[in-house]
């Protein structure tokens, strides 16, 4: 499944992502159209104020198995076959914030929105931008950040090659420190890695 990855150390807490967000999920999909919409328009993220001039985005996990899901009474919460993702059926959702109490993560928020106007709020979180996706872009938020806090890739694979950064950290630092001959025989092994 592809998936919009966090990269915090890179975040810089200019929550252009956060703007985008709500920009996307508008009726006009414009930045100053969207500021005069009967049902303010608001992000599916949240950028979270971090320490020593760092923020960290926090956004929905698509976990598997959702304890929103498990726990959504009306069954407004599903996961898309296709895509993976867990989405909101604004229509089906009951306020109940149900979904709030189980999310691990605490991406959940309630508020308006023009999909459910009939409503006064409604479940809110992260889509992954499903117009996007099926347009060919990349999430709002993705294509916003400037500083590659956002990627949007498959996960496997981002863990494959953080995974392998690390192995190389690991035996760059060892073999500059010590000597080649210091490094257990185990570890030499990292030394054929790409």
């Amino acid at each position: 499944m592809k998936t919009v990855i966090v990269t915090p150390e890179r975040c810089v807490g200019c929550r252009q992502c956060m703007v985008a967000c709500a920009v996307e999920h508008s009726q006009h999909k414009n930045l100053f159209a969207a500021l005069g919409e009967a049902v303010r328009p608001r992000p599916r993220l949240t950028v979270v104020p971090g320490q020593l001039h760092l923020a960290f985005v926090n956004k929905c996990r698509h976990c598997d198995p959702a304890p929103c899901q498990m726990v959504c009474m009306p069954g407004a919460i599903s996961r898309d076959a296709v895509r993976g993702t867990v989405d909101i059926d604004p229509h089906r959702c009951i306020s109940c914030a149900m979904c709030a109490m189980a999310c691990p993560f605490g991406v959940l928020r309630y508020a308006p929105t023009a999909q459910a106007p009939e409503k006064g709020a409604v479940a809110l979180k992260c889509d992954q931008c499903p117009d996007r996706e099926r347009a060919g872009k990349l999430p709002a938020c993705v294509e916003a950040c400037k500083v590659g806090a956002l990627t949007y890739g498959d996960w496997d694979e981002v863990i494959k090659q953080k995974g392998l950064r690390v192995a190389r950290s690991v035996f760059t630092t060892l073999q500059g420190t010590e000597g080649l001959a210091a490094i257990p025989p185990q570890v030499r092994l990292w030394r054929h890695l790409p």
